[in-house]
């Protein structure tokens, strides 16, 4: 769950690979992974599909009992809303989704009133605010 994720878990952060164009989707799913490498498009073995990944700077430790990485790995499933936009989530977003706008290196992101499906006020959409939901 992305509230279970710590800042100090993504310090050794350099960048996120968008896999797709993150403008429609008002929510990715985020996870934290253990993985062979530093970077590079992960193997993906969840349902739906991956739209993006984070890649871990050259000094990122390994860890001493695996000899593997910590990394976030996002993704989509096909109930989601961006598949099926009056399903499960038309409103609301699973725990661990976050708005992928708000996702930077060494930064979790957060939920806005976008990923949550809620309605902005036409001044909002105006001006393109959105309100950070925690």
């Amino acid at each position: 769950m992305s509230a279970l994720i710590e800042p100090r878990q993504l310090s050794d952060e350099s960048g996120i690979v968008w896999l797709e164009d993150i403008g429609p989707l008002d929510y990715v799913r985020q996870a934290l992974d253990r993985l062979p490498n530093r970077g590079g498009a992960p193997a993906y073995h969840r349902g739906g599909r991956m739209v993006g990944y984070a890649v871990l700077g050259p000094a990122a430790p390994a860890s001493r009992a695996s000899g593997t990485f910590l990394r976030r790995v996002f993704w989509l499933l096909p109930h989601d809303r961006d598949g099926r936009p009056t399903g499960l989530y038309r409103s609301g977003a699973p725990s661990e989704a976050v708005d992928p706008r708000t996702v930077a290196p060494r930064f979790k992101g957060y939920k806005t009133q976008r990923s949550e499906g809620g309605p902005e006020s036409a001044a909002m959409r105006e001006l393109g605010i959105t309100l950070p939901m925690g």
